[in-house]
């Protein structure tokens, strides 16, 4: 059977793109959040996973205010880099793993989930930055798996249920009848603000709460409702959303999870960066 090999969470703020592309990575501003990234890439380099399921939310590409998933899950062959033009250039496609894909769909459905299935799609900054964090030659050696969380528009899902959406996702990549090394991802956050009178917003103590929570208590989050994860991580930062799915993959399958690699900084264009690297325990 396929197996989950780890989860990496990590911010996908735009601003990044523009440090990669322009060669500010190793600048007094952006040094800190780029050195978390070695010991993820050796880690990533050692166990060789073979898909990436990539925990993420749209930002209108795909879906605006006239319609807007809840969950959705891409299975398409491949996606290409279509992003709103914050400096990283345009990336080589991600070829698609349709098996796994259509393999969490048809189990996640049978699981009670109705999700959204896509079978073109394209991707913006919440995928490709974190991609390209990880293998910064851009010469991707794995197939992926999109599955797109709402973060953007109210009603959101609760905490409970993006735990159970991934606890759901877990099961199925662990009943994915292959040898597969799967890696989740977890992308965006941690806490920030990008409009209102909170603009700027930033809660590096309920941030470092959550992180701990990951191993500690991982489901921790879900005790609170939205209104209330919004109020401490602000409006942007309820994206731990697709941290918490990622993270309730590995719960999933029946497993615990240990840190290997935490890296937190403050600012990153008025956002709370962060990267954690988890393994099975």
């Amino acid at each position: 059977m396929a197996r989950i090999i780890g989860n990496a969470f990590m911010s996908h703020v735009p601003a990044i793109g523009g440090a990669i592309a322009k060669g500010r990575t190793q600048e007094d501003y952006w040094k800190p959040f780029f050195d978390g990234f070695p010991p993820l890439r050796q880690w990533v380099g050692e166990v060789k996973p073979d898909v990436v399921v990539v925990c993420y939310n749209d930002h209108g590409l795909n879906f605006f205010l006239d319609k807007m998933p809840t969950f959705a899950v891409g299975a398409a062959p491949s996606y290409s880099n279509a992003d709103e033009g914050w400096g990283i250039p345009q990336t080589a496609p991600f070829a698609g793993e349709v098996d796994l894909s259509w393999h969490l769909i048809e189990q996640l459905v049978a699981d009670g989930f109705d999700i959204t299935t896509c079978q073109e799609m394209l991707v913006d900054h919440a995928l490709t930055l974190p991609m390209a964090l990880l293998w910064p030659d851009q010469k991707w050696p794995v197939k992926i798996v999109p599955v797109c969380i709402n973060t953007v528009l109210f009603p959101l899902p609760s905490a409970e249920r993006c735990w159970k959406f991934g606890q759901a996702i877990g099961r199925a990549i662990q009943s994915w009848g292959t040898d597969e090394k799967v890696l989740v991802m977890g992308t965006g956050g941690l806490s920030h603000q990008l409009e209102g009178e909170r603009a700027g917003f930033i809660n590096k103590p309920f941030d470092v709460q959550f992180m701990d929570s990951l191993t500690g208590d991982p489901e921790w989050a879900t005790r609170q409702s939205i209104n209330e994860l919004v109020k401490q991580a602000g409006t942007q930062g309820i994206e731990l959303l697709n941290w918490l799915v990622a993270r309730g993959t590995l719960a999933g399958a029946g497993q615990g999870a240990r840190e290997l690699s935490r890296t937190y900084h403050i600012p990153i264009s008025n956002t709370a960066g962060a990267v954690v690297l988890l393994e099975p325990a």
